[in-house]
């Protein structure tokens, strides 16, 4: 009895062509590599990395870039999926076990991208469909997608730099140049929809992006969080403690800083209130919220932020007292910093020993 043979299909559409495959690939690779530097960044911010406070604007540029490469890189993955499908058909299905080794890494390659960028978006939209913890998950599978994805670039380096082969001589309705063309006007036209969230030149044609011009966004109410202001509210700052009226009797300091949220979007405001180096003195400054039970109810200042002429304990808004959802009666904003850390409703700032 033989035994029945498989014959592979042909593709021969230019899309499908190895020069197509890795030029796709080497744009998916630059977009991924920005997405898991500036992610990684925002991530050491978060947890005690040393951060400067200069230039005001770096986190909202390097957070800014995080999503607007994480939008980039869908078209270009589902692109380059495009190009190479075709292998799935190849035949035998494995050859040997290193082949078996590089289709296996592949596979969690792709299932880890997907995972990265469709809880990114997710998160972008603040909509999370999910019980684990965002951050924690999303931190840890980055690594995995950039372990898999320098294992296979170290596989197909061979092939990448045969990118410039001959092209097909398939005459097809969508040429290779055409396809390629086709992939990175997409690509700009997902990142032009979107990054008005961080770019504000583009905000009037970003019609996909999930925050606008108009009041300063709020991720979270003074409702959600369950704030309730006592009217014997007064702030307590190391072994002094003000009232409100006291603090607005002090000396008042205006600055423009941005707030720059971790989900992308960043907006500038003007900020009113008195110097935290006015308050404190010498060492890191914890400072904690009237929030009883948020995930960033206390963050830690660093001393190099909180000595900083332009970090405020805000009492004002664009020239408005604040309102409860902008951190009544009073909220940290310092240069430089992500918006998860500038503390709404502080009701202590302590220097820790």
């Amino acid at each position: 009895m033989k035994t029945p043979s498989f014959k592979t299909p042909a593709f021969k559409s230019p899309a499908h062509h190895t020069g197509v495959t890795s030029r796709v690939g080497t744009w998916l690779g630059i977009t991924f590599g920005l997405c898991f530097v500036t992610g990684l960044l925002s991530h050491g911010v978060q947890h005690d990395w040393v951060w400067p406070t200069r230039p005001v604007d770096l986190y909202r540029v390097t957070q800014g870039v995080h999503v607007i490469s994480g939008v980039a890189s869908i078209p270009l993955l589902l692109a380059k999926l495009w190009s190479v499908y075709p292998k799935l058909f190849e035949r035998p299905l494995v050859k040997n076990v290193p082949h078996a080794l590089e289709r296996g890494s592949i596979f969690v390659l792709i299932a880890a991208s997907f995972f990265e960028l469709v809880t990114g978006l997710f998160n972008a939209a603040q909509n999370y469909p999910w019980s684990f913890y965002f951050p924690t998950a999303h931190y840890a599978v980055a690594w995995i997608v950039i372990g898999a994805l320098l294992v296979h670039i170290a596989v197909k380096i061979p092939v990448i730099r045969r990118t410039l082969e001959p092209k097909s001589e398939e005459r097809t309705i969508l040429s290779r140049r055409a396809f390629l063309r086709t992939t990175a006007l997409t690509t700009g036209v997902a990142v032009v929809a979107t990054a008005g969230v961080t770019v504000p030149w583009l905000r009037k044609i970003s019609v996909l992006a999930w925050r606008s011009d108009g009041d300063l966004p709020v991720n979270r109410t003074a409702q959600a969080a369950k704030v309730v202001v006592p009217q014997d509210w007064r702030l307590k700052a190391g072994a002094k403690s003000y009232s409100l009226e006291e603090l607005q009797a002090m000396p008042q300091t205006t600055v423009d800083l941005p707030i720059a949220c971790v989900e992308g979007w960043s907006q500038d405001a003007t900020w009113t209130g008195v110097r935290v180096s006015e308050l404190v003195n010498g060492g890191d400054v914890r400072v904690e919220s009237l929030e009883k039970d948020g995930l960033y109810r206390a963050t830690t200042l660093p001393e190099a932020f909180a000595q900083d002429p332009l970090t405020l304990l805000a009492l004002q808004l664009n020239g408005e007292e604040l309102s409860p959802d902008h951190g009544y009666p009073c909220r940290l904003i310092a240069p430089n910093r992500p918006g998860v850390l500038q503390t709404k409703w502080v009701t202590s700032l302590e220097v820790e020993k």
